[in-house]
């Protein structure tokens, strides 16, 4: 069953419960930038967050130069944010740790 895409009340109520992604301009979509202490360590990064990705199967839209990771998740099936872009977010916080 595709996932689907979050009301306006309960994109909200995600966004709350994850301060360091922002909304972007379209509303379809969640950023983050991570900044790691270096290459190393913004790879191993994004290597755990690879495995759950795969494990999810969603996958994120992301750019990695250096120490530094953007990140921008959205549910292309669904036109928008679903509840899968949020439980990744919340990962990829866990996998970064103090990393931002």
């Amino acid at each position: 069953m595709p996932a689907e895409k979050l009301d306006g009340d309960t994109l909200k109520a995600r966004l709350s419960e994850t301060p360091d992604w922002e909304l972007d301009v379209s509303g379809n979509a969640i950023s983050r930038t991570f900044t790691f202490k270096d290459f190393s360590e913004a790879f191993g990064f994004m290597s755990r967050v690879a495995l759950a990705a795969e494990k999810m199967d969603h996958h994120p839209d992301w750019k990695n130069v250096y120490k530094t990771v953007e990140v921008s998740l959205s549910t292309h099936d669904a036109g928008g944010l679903t509840d899968l872009d949020f439980r990744l977010a919340r990962k990829m916080d866990a996998y970064a740790g103090k990393a931002g």
